[in-house]
């Protein structure tokens, strides 16, 4: 298997093959090198420059690379060409098994305003927003009228929260529509823009599904993401602990229903945002593993990468809803190169010391050693920290034991960050929404 992805992701995915007895060839750029993915996998093959658009982009390449070592799929990881259905088309056309939705899913979901359309008539209750992607500013500066402010401009082909603006006058949305639609062109290859209402005070809850070729779905229970920072998750938890077992059923049973009907395929995840009244909107599918897979594993026991695997090579679930049982609480925090004193500002240089946390309940998924040096290149993500606990409680205590053990010199981290905001009367009792951060500061939450 070629796996055409980097950092830690991609360690993740190479060690899923060792233990299925599957060959990885990785691919990486010149700035990764010496990174511990092209040290740990059976064979590497440099594919490009630093720049992604001439390594983790680059499809030609990259299927030269799959072919020259003979691989017989390629599973893309997260971010970069996970979900372009063109990519998945070259892997049909070359006989290799793209490990994920076939072509023609990712189409389906490629685009998030088509997709917004479809699930509202699938009977999924959505953000009040335009029809489609948006052309013009001024066609922009009308809907936002109609709907109302603050409004976000979001990517059609997003996702990471790259390409996403609120937008809370017509001058911001005049000031930030070339902003926005260049982000979502360098980060997706493509520009388009759609605009959904702005929903304040909500939180971000979605569902891990996972459905086979045969039209047999489930739902892995739901990761609460509202701690963000310009749009982009800190941490997570699963089970949400701002729903209600009602409401938790309910999202389940409707994501789980929307994705059989529209006949998505393999491991996904149906996003939602919960606002103060309970009511819940969906916001987008995103057609491949996510980065917070990390706790549904934990809770559930169930391996996705080995899964999406499985259900690539045309293998039915290999677990009933009767044998899903969430157990206990894990949270994960995001361990990314940036100053959280300086808005978050990235940070690069060398590890010059690099000591992870370990003990009871305690998972680190990260490719970084004593030594790595940090490239400029790519996001800022060095490492997952997974706390599981019997009860929401002991996950948090375990965190915080983590977080203090961790520790990283030769680049500045937002480990501070997680300290405040776990320790904050806010997070303990599940109050933290979307744009808190970005609203008040780290500080203030933590009082």
């Amino acid at each position: 298997m070629l796996i055409a992805n980097r950092g830690e992701i991609a360690l993740r995915v190479i060690r899923a093959c060792r233990e299925l007895g599957i060959q990885s060839v990785l691919v990486y750029s010149e700035a990764d090198a010496h990174s511990l993915p092209v040290h740990v996998a059976d064979e590497a093959i440099c594919v490009g420059p630093a720049a992604a658009r001439d390594s983790y982009l680059n499809i030609p390449a990259i299927m030269s690379a799959a072919l020259i070592s003979g691989a017989q799929a390629i599973h893309p990881g997260y971010g970069f060409l996970s979900e372009s259905a063109d990519f998945a088309e070259v892997c049909r056309d070359h006989g290799l098994t793209f490990i994920g939705p076939p072509p023609e899913v990712l189409a389906r979901f490629h685009d998030k305003a088509a997709t917004r359309t479809a699930m509202s008539r699938l009977g999924l209750p959505v953000i009040p927003g335009s029809d489609g992607p948006v052309r013009t500013v001024a066609e922009a500066l009308r809907i936002a009228e109609a709907i109302g402010y603050p409004v976000m401009l979001k990517a059609r082909a997003g996702g990471g929260g790259r390409g996403m603006r609120k937008v809370t006058s017509p001058h911001d949305l005049r000031r930030l529509w070339d902003q926005a639609r260049g982000e979502a062109k360098a980060s997706f290859g493509d520009e388009g823009i759609y605009l959904e209402r702005c929903l304040e005070g909500v939180r971000h809850v979605e569902a891990q599904i996972a459905v086979d070729e045969y039209g047999s779905g489930i739902c892995l229970g739901e990761r609460e993401c509202s701690i963000q920072r310009r749009n982009q998750k800190l941490i997570e938890e699963a089970p949400s602990a701002s729903i209600g077992e009602p409401l938790r059923q309910e999202i389940a049973r409707q994501a789980v229903d929307a994705a059989v009907r529209s006949g998505y395929r393999n491991v996904g995840t149906f996003e939602f945002l919960v606002d103060r009244d309970g009511r819940f909107y969906f916001i987008e599918v995103n057609s491949r593993i996510q980065v917070e897979h990390t706790i549904t594993e934990v809770t559930t026991g169930i391996d996705l990468v080995k899964e999406q695997i499985a259900l690539a090579a045309g293998q039915p679930l290999s677990f009933s809803e009767e044998q899903i049982w969430v157990q206990g609480h894990a949270i994960e925090c995001r361990i990314n190169a940036e100053d959280s004193e300086q808005n978050f500002a990235p940070s690069t240089g060398v590890l010059t010391t690099w000591l992870p946390p370990a003990g009871p309940g305690i998972r680190v998924d990260s490719h970084c050693f004593q030594g790595y040096e940090v490239p400029p290149y790519y996001d800022s993500l060095l490492a997952k920290v997974i706390a599981w606990g019997r009860d929401r409680a002991e996950a948090v205590a375990r965190m915080q034991r983590a977080l203090d053990e961790f520790t990283i010199v030769g680049v500045t981290t937002n480990i501070p960050a997680h300290k405040k905001i776990l320790g904050s009367d806010l997070f303990r009792t599940g109050q933290v929404t979307t744009h808190l951060i970005d609203t008040v500061g780290v500080d203030a939450i933590a009082g």
